[in-house]
C-alpha cells in the first residue's frame, strides 16, 4: 500500500521511528552515490542523529540552539546548510563543491520552523540540479506524508524525488518510520546489498495493521480535498479576525497541514520565520489554551486537521481566537 501511494517509493525499508528512518537514509545516500557530503536547509529538522542537528527546527528552533552541545564537529563537517526556497544558495553550494555532494535533503513542506510551503519552482530547480550533478534528491516527508494529499508532498506539487521518508503516520500514530525509493537505490541495503540497517520494532504487526486501517481511511475519495477545506477555513478566519484588530500576520496551508506568523509576510524560509512576533505567540496561545483551544506550542512548530474536527469546531475556534486577539 505505501508503495503503491507515494510516486518515489519502488521499494521499502521499514524503522523503529523517522528519526531512525532518515539516519538509514542518509546512510543509504552515501552508500550510492560514494560521496560524504548533503545540502540541508536552515530551519529543517530529520530527526536529532548527529549529522542532522545544524541549523536545525523542530525542538532546537524553539528552544534558540544554532546546534546541540555534544554533537562533533566531525560528525557535521559533511553537512552543508543552504537557505529555503533560494535556488541561488543552492547552486553555490553545489559549485563549491563540485562532485561532493550526495544528496540535497529538505521537508518539502517546512513543518519544523512553523508552517512554510515552498515554491513550486523552486522544488523544480532542486530536482533539476541534482540530477544535473549526480547527486539525490530526498524529501523528508515524516510530516507531510499522506497529510498533505494522499501520495505526499511530492503528489501534491509534482515533483517526484529519488528517497522518501516517512514517519508514525504510515503506523497510525505507532512508533515506526520508513525510508524508501527506486529499486536500484534500495537494493543496497541488506540483505539485498551490504548496507546494514536493522531495528527492534521495524514493521511490527501492531504498528502495520494501524497503518493499514489508518491508510485505507485515508484513501476514500475527498478526504484530502476535505481537510484543504477545513484547514483554509480556519487559516483565513483567523487572520481576518487577527487583522481586524490591528494584528500583522500571515499564514499558509497544504492539505492538512496549515501555521500562522504573527509578522506581516510571506514568510519564505527560516530567518524570515524568525522576525515574526514570539513573544505575542506565546500570548496567544496561552490565552487559546484557557479558552479550551490547543494549539501548536511553539511558533516553529505546524498545525494539523484532522477528519475528526468539524465546521462547528472551526467556528468555534475562530470566535475564540476573535476574543483573544481582541485583548493581545
Amino acid at each position: 500500500m505505501v508503495i503503491d501511494a507515494v510516486p518515489s517509493v519502488e521499494m521499502v525499508r521499514f524503522t523503529n521511528s523517522g528519526t531512525e528512518a532518515c539516519m538509514g537514509m542518509i546512510r543509504l545516500v552515501r552508500a550510492y552515490t560514494k560521496r560524504e557530503k548533503i545540502i540541508k536547509f536552515e530551519g529543517c529538522y530529520h530527526g536529532h542523529a548527529d549529522s542532522f542537528l545544524v541549523q536545525a527546527g523542530s525542538g532546537v528552533a524553539t528552544l534558540g540552539l544554532p546546534d546541540s552541545p555534544g554533537v562533533p564537529a566531525s560528525a557535521t563537517k559533511s553537512t552543508l546548510c543552504a537557505e529555503y526556497n533560494n535556488v541561488e544558495s543552492v547552486k553555490s553550494i553545489f559549485e563549491a563543491n563540485k562532485g561532493e555532494i550526495a544528496a540535497v535533503i529538505l521537508e518539502p513542506v517546512v513543518g519544523n520552523s512553523g508552517f512554510i510551503a515552498p515554491d513550486k519552482e523552486f522544488l523544480q530547480a532542486l530536482r533539476d540540479m541534482t540530477k544535473e550533478h549526480g547527486a539525490l534528491l530526498v524529501f523528508d516527508e515524516v510530516m507531510t506524508g499522506f497529510r498533505v494529499a494522499y501520495g505526499g508532498a511530492q503528489a501534491y506539487y509534482g515533483i517526484t524525488p529519488d528517497v522518501t521518508t516517512m514517519g508514525k503516520v504510515i503506523g497510525g500514530g505507532l512508533p515506526v518510520g520508513a525510508y524508501g525509493g527506486r529499486k536500484d537505490i534500495m537494493e543496497l541495503v541488506a540483505p539485498a546489498g551490504p548496507m546494514y540497517q536493522a531495528g527492534t520494532l521495524s514493521g511490527n504487526p501492531l504498528a502495520m495493521t494501524a497503518g493499514i486501517e489508518t491508510l485505507k481511511r485515508l484513501m476514500k475519495p475527498g478526504v484530502h480535498a476535505e481537510l484543504e477545506r477545513k484547514s483554509r477555513k480556519l487559516v483565513d478566519g483567523v487572520i481576518a479576525v487577527a487583522k481586524k484588530h490591528g494584528h500583522a500576520i500571515c499564514g499558509g496551508v497544504a492539505g492538512g497541514m496549515f501555521g500562522w506568523y504573527f509578522v506581516d509576510g510571506p514568510v519564505k524560509n527560516f530567518q524570515q520565520a524568525t522576525k515574526a512576533d514570539a513573544k505575542k505567540f506565546g500570548r496567544w496561545h496561552r490565552m487559546m489554551l484557557e479558552r479550551g483551544v490547543y494549539l501548536a506550542p511553539s511558533m516553529y512548530e505546524a498545525g494539523f486537521m484532522s477528519l475528526a474536527h468539524t465546521d462547528e469546531d472551526i467556528d468555534r475556534t475562530i470566535a475564540i481566537a476573535d476574543e483573544v486577539l481582541s485583548k493581545l
